[in-house]
């Protein structure tokens, strides 16, 4: 019975995007504001490119776009958040492929629980390809694969979901493996078997398809899909709070320093996030995310779903209440983006003169996004990924 009602909700919800993809089509024709993203025409012009023998660069604007042991219940639960997700169905739907990434992300998360190393160093030295941000991952998988976990011969064993959500469930297990010493331990044992393969395997994909892509379409491929992410300056008006300075001081020549300073915060986040919570991989995935695009340089609703594929993967280790606190969360993030959507509207389409209460407005949101990050962290159960393994030892860690 849960079986068909789970299959019966992945049914209702594929119907519903295809209901959406044809009401896109009459918003398309019929209203000023179009459901389909320009993503959609993006790739299409291109694919149509690439079908006659060309470049997809020809294109001008052209870029590369780049549950363990949950109850039933609270599994279709979890689910559903993604699913029937207004920002997940929408951009699903008008014609962006971050659902792929996302499917591509939640696979590698699988074969590392499973113990497919390998599968995984694949998938993710793909995704990176395909779409850059997914970088920001490595160091915590890497510390993940650590011999605490992972031993010759010996499956990882997955901490499973405990109705207390309480720490005091597994918190006496870990403590002889928190702080100084496993700090020595993954030292003592940074380059193991599965951190090697995963780093060769993962590097040698993305090397061979970018390698590809770069014999094909030369260094227009490499400074369009890589290069120009590190060094880019774009001054139409977007969510980040740096599209202000940008679009004033667009015609002057920003030196690498300038366009490179941006990254500072985002990296000093990513350290600080990793540090914490690299052995609760999911929730460490997910809070890397937000933060990586509360802070980027160019922010579009489409970089949501990012993290909200993520959301049904640490909503059974939260302790936040819908009323009241959850309520004040989604309220306070849906709340300063359509604020600032108001304000976006006005300059996009009434040509109004409104890029200092555009910026302000980006502002609110860099705020709120930095209350939810703040409150989820406060509201989060934290748990290791994996259990350590009972035979390991000091000895084995050094001779792994």
């Amino acid at each position: 019975m849960p079986e068909m009602r789970f299959r019966s909700l992945l049914i209702f919800s594929a119907l519903f995007r295809v209901f959406l993809i044809l009401y896109g089509e009459w918003q398309d024709a019929h209203m000023e504001v179009r459901y389909t993203d320009v993503d959609y025409f993006v790739f299409s012009d291109a694919a149509t490119l690439m079908a006659g023998g060309k470049s997809p660069y020809d294109r001008l604007t052209y870029r590369i776009l780049k549950l363990r042991g949950v109850p039933e219940k609270l599994c279709t639960y979890s689910t559903m958040l993604w699913l029937f997700n207004p920002f997940t169905f929408t951009i699903g739907t008008r014609g962006n492929c971050e659902p792929i990434v996302c499917s591509m992300i939640l696979w590698i998360l699988i074969c590392l629980m499973n113990d497919h190393i390998l599968q995984a160093a694949f998938w993710y030295g793909l995704v990176v390809h395909l779409r850059i941000y997914p970088i920001i991952y490595a160091l915590p998988i890497i510390i993940l694969l650590d011999p605490l976990y992972f031993q010759p011969g010996k499956k990882p064993t997955l901490v499973n979901w405990s109705s207390s959500t309480s720490k005091s469930s597994w918190e006496t297990s870990y403590t002889k493996i928190t702080g100084l010493q496993y700090i020595c331990n993954f030292f003592s044992s940074l380059i193991t078997w599965r951190r090697v393969m995963f780093g060769f395997v993962s590097g040698s994909t993305f090397l061979m398809l970018t390698g590809l892509c770069f014999h094909l379409y030369g260094w227009e491929f490499l400074n369009g899909a890589l290069l120009y992410h590190l060094t880019r300056t774009d001054p139409r008006h977007n969510f980040s709070i740096y599209f202000y300075h940008i679009y004033l001081h667009y015609e002057d020549e920003f030196s690498i320093v300038e366009k490179l300073v941006s990254f500072l915060p985002q990296f000093i986040v990513q350290l600080v996030l990793i540090s914490r919570f690299a052995l609760d991989l999911p929730f460490c995935l997910f809070l890397q995310t937000l933060a990586f695009v509360a802070f980027n340089k160019v922010i579009t609703a489409q970089y949501f779903v990012w993290f909200l594929c993520l959301l049904p993967l640490i909503f059974p280790w939260s302790n936040m209440k819908l009323k009241w606190k959850g309520v004040a969360c989604i309220s306070v993030w849906i709340g300063a983006q359509t604020h600032w959507l108001m304000w976006g509207y006005l300059l996009e389409f009434r040509g109004k003169n409104v890029f200092l209460q555009l910026w302000l407005a980006s502002l609110l949101f860099l705020a709120a996004n930095t209350f939810v990050i703040i409150n989820v962290i406060r509201s989060h159960v934290y748990c290791p990924l994996f259990r350590p393994l009972q035979s390991n030892s000091s000895k084995s860690v050094k001779d792994d």
